[in-house]
């Protein structure tokens, strides 16, 4: 690392000396002090500098943290470990994972959007027309992961029959439910408004359920009775799963971050057959799209 002397920092950031003593004085700013004389390390001066950058809308950090946000998935979690990346995981919902990389706090996220208003009328998936429709977003990459079954989830046995989101309104099953934006929630509000319902017309479990797991957890400590969530996150709570749909299940992220060699190394162990054979230990997976770019701006 390189270590400027008190005039060279002053050079490099345009400052006089007198405002640099200052800012030192009030630890504003990064330096080290050694054998009497301040020290002031290049590549941090950049990132304080880059700290107070003012951007347009549209904008993001030019380097953004080695985390994926949006959806959490269990082949996704084991890829990141299993990978190599060094990527770390945010789970948070769809929604709030696209608002992440919008802000530039998280280098790529996990999407599945559902909505009629999106759901291809032009022959285009949910996925890839509501990421066209982004405008803060002009350097998009969509990256596929896999295909996931989503369905309702269910005790052992079955107890009450569910076939149908009908029946579990029919029969005032307690339906455990996601958070705002959770794609998860996207998909019953949608399944719902095909059969003329929405949730107000069903008993449901309160406070909402952050992730898929904690879903089935609920469904297992029978406090509540069905849920929808992916065939995969059934199997691993040993509940019984009724199939609903199939889904695209994608990584979002910009242009820059693609090329990073953390998400090189995620994209490309996604089309390695260690992945293709857990996806089918975990079940309810179609790995073909895996680590193919689905969609560039």
């Amino acid at each position: 690392m390189e270590y400027l002397t008190t005039s060279e920092a002053a050079e490099y950031l345009r400052l006089g000396e007198r405002k640099l003593y200052e800012l030192v004085t009030v630890g504003a700013i990064p330096c080290s002090k050694v054998t009497g004389k301040w020290l002031f390390p290049r590549h941090e001066l950049d990132l304080w500098v880059l700290a107070g950058l003012a951007r347009p809308p549209g904008m993001a950090p030019a380097d953004p943290p080695p985390i994926v946000g949006g959806s959490q998935d269990d082949l996704l979690e084991w890829s990141l470990r299993e990978s190599g990346s060094a990527l770390a995981s945010l789970n948070e919902g769809t929604t709030r994972g696209v608002d992440r990389l919008l802000r530039g706090e998280v280098m790529a996220t996990a999407i599945h959007f559902h909505g009629a208003e999106v759901s291809g009328n032009d022959g285009t998936d949910p996925n890839v027309a509501t990421v066209r429709a982004m405008s803060g977003l002009h350097d998009a990459v969509l990256v596929g992961m896999v295909r996931r079954e989503q369905g309702l989830l269910v005790a052992p046995g079955n107890p009450k029959k569910l076939q149908s989101l009908r029946d579990v309104r029919t029969s005032g099953a307690k339906i455990a439910v996601r958070q705002a934006g959770a794609g998860a929630q996207l998909l019953l509000e949608e399944l719902l408004t095909r059969i003329g319902a929405s949730l107000k017309d069903f008993r449901h479990l309160e406070p909402p359920c952050l992730t898929g797991p904690d879903l089935a957890a609920a469904i297992r400590a029978c406090r509540a009775d069905c849920g929808v969530a992916t065939r995969a996150a059934a199997r691993s709570a040993g509940l019984d799963f009724v199939p609903l749909l199939w889904e695209d299940f994608d990584l979002l992220m910009r242009q820059r971050s693609f090329f990073r060699p953390a998400m090189q190394a995620l994209i490309g162990f996604l089309a390695s057959e260690r992945m293709k054979q857990r996806a089918a230990e975990l079940s309810g997976y179609d790995t073909a799209p895996a680590g193919q770019i689905r969609f560039a701006a």
